[in-house]
């Protein structure tokens, strides 16, 4: 019999913290959202293919590597302000990133914060692509624990973030594509998500990052 804690941001039905942490680490490395996991350096710790292929680095040559190397211009943040985001539960941001390939892209991110075995670390994920310029990183949302997900909510987010549609989740999980789009628009409203993206970060952000 498991004595996992359940995991905030989970309901108290779900199985138990282990599993859905394994099951939505291989969701961030199997996603098709670009992904990456940052330190308090802004150092790639772990990145998804799907970043991989947005900006055209292979995985060695990012690891390591501080993110704002690959910002045109350099960091859109002083260490200072930096240190003041990772106090934060979440923020966005648009940056322009150099690809590989010598061209440019520009991204609009969204970074969850949190502290794991000790390390202060930072899911990001890029939302969407942008033709805006740079802008400061959004306020965060107020404070207060986020509902707690239903274990049929995160199974549908955790498809979505494989590149399921929604046709796909429904015949996965025997409903009716209606109830995946209830699910979502409940899972959406829950954790405050302005995109299925940024639902698949904010998930991921509570069940990789704090579970107990």
């Amino acid at each position: 019999m498991s004595t996992a804690s359940p995991v905030p941001g989970v309901d108290e039905d779900a199985e138990p913290a282990s599993d859905w942490r394994s099951l939505f680490l291989g969701a961030f490395r199997r996603s098709r959202n670009a992904m990456v996991l940052l330190d308090d350096r802004r150092c790639h710790v772990d990145v998804n293919g799907a970043y991989v292929q947005l900006l055209g680095y292979r995985r060695a040559e990012l690891i390591g590597r501080p993110a704002y190397e690959l910002v045109v211009g350099g960091p859109m943040v002083t260490a200072r302000q930096w240190r003041a985001l990772l106090g934060q539960s979440q923020f966005t941001g648009v940056a322009d990133f150099r690809r590989h390939d010598g061209g440019q892209v520009t991204l609009e991110l969204a970074g969850h914060p949190a502290t794991v075995d000790g390390k202060r670390l930072v899911l990001g994920v890029v939302l969407a692509s942008s033709r805006r310029g740079r802008q400061s990183p959004a306020p965060p949302p107020p404070p207060g624990a986020p509902p707690r997900l239903t274990r049929r909510e995160l199974e549908v987010v955790r498809l979505i973030a494989l590149g399921s549609s929604g046709t796909e989740i429904a015949d996965e999980l025997q409903v009716t594509h209606n109830t995946v789009r209830s699910h979502t628009r409940n899972a959406m409203s829950k954790l405050q998500a302005r995109s299925q993206a940024q639902l698949v970060a904010k998930a991921l952000a509570e069940v990789l990052f704090k579970a107990e």
